[in-house]
């Protein structure tokens, strides 16, 4: 067996593993595909004479590649606005089954994805090379050019941002939680008698907008029930999440937060509900993952 051809037998017994590092880098099954493909010519070129850890080595090829794509997207969003998807390309046609990317989406965690959307790129990489694969900080040092100490702080801080750990949520998050998600379920039912009953009767919707425009709003329980059904083609791809002190949801097809939504509940009721669904004010937002 030639060296090639061991190499190439190798690489396939760790794609799985590269392609899924990838998709949490990327959170696109399309870039993660792309950045796989390129970590095999990479080390086809290369060769891996003298590697000792394959696996390890493998992994931190990928991750550089991801790194690169990380930090070219934060310099897109800089430079654009209203960005079309990752999963589309040229003919706007998706490059991946949406079902598929659907189903990878939700086996990892929607609401992780989106708040890993939110990270710097190297506060992304440390993160999910230590705390989703368990690489010691020494190998992911190198590929964020840090030390391992300052490697460490950058897992730390986007650890706090993953968890909410920085601030602790005011009164019972659970109950919260609860209500939220009777109010997804009743949205996806169309069940307009239970969202009703789930509302305070002086609720108020506000829906935010870019700028200095002001909010619009409605008010009452009857009409933002009403309103809140003509949301109901999002709730299929919406998660519970932690927006501030406050439970919400966010919308997030393919794992991309297009509208994030944040209840006020107050004894069981919800008493105003904040949608925001400007990208440039969503990534403002510190969104978490609510604990199971």
């Amino acid at each position: 067996m030639t060296d090639k051809i061991w190499l190439a037998a190798r690489f396939q017994e760790h794609r799985p593993h590269l392609h899924a590092v990838a998709y949490r880098m990327l959170g696109s099954a399309s870039e993660a595909e792309d950045a796989v493909q390129e970590a095999w010519l990479h080390a086809s070129r290369a060769g891996t004479d003298g590697v000792v850890n394959l696996a390890g080595w493998l992994t931190t090829v990928v991750a550089r590649i991801c790194l690169d794509q990380l930090r070219s997207r934060t310099s897109r969003r800089e430079e654009l606005t209203g960005e079309a998807p990752p999963e589309t390309r040229g003919n706007g046609a998706p490059a991946v089954d949406p079902a598929t990317e659907a189903e990878l989406a939700d086996s990892v965690g929607l609401a992780l994805l989106v708040v890993l959307d939110l990270l710097a790129p190297a506060e992304r990489l440390a993160f999910v090379l230590h705390d989703l694969f368990g690489m010691p900080f020494e190998e992911i040092a190198p590929v964020v050019g840090r030390t391992p100490a300052a490697t460490r702080q950058l897992a730390s801080r986007a650890r706090r941002r993953v968890r909410g750990t920085d601030r602790v949520p005011a009164g019972d998050v659970g109950g919260k939680r609860a209500v939220v998600e009777a109010f997804l379920a009743a949205a996806r039912g169309g069940d307009l008698d239970g969202l009703v009953a789930l509302l305070d009767p002086d609720v108020e919707l506000r829906v935010g907008a870019a700028g200095p425009v002001p909010a619009r709003g409605v008010r009452g329980a009857s009409t933002v029930a009403g309103q809140a059904l003509t949301f109901s083609r999002g709730a299929p791809v919406a998660r519970p999440i932690l927006v501030g002190d406050a439970v919400g949801f966010v919308v997030a097809p393919l794992g991309r937060a297009r509208a994030v939504f944040a209840f006020t509940v107050v004894d069981g009721k919800v008493t105003a509900i904040d949608v925001i669904n400007d990208p440039a004010r969503i990534r403002e937002l510190e969104l978490a993952v609510l604990p199971e």
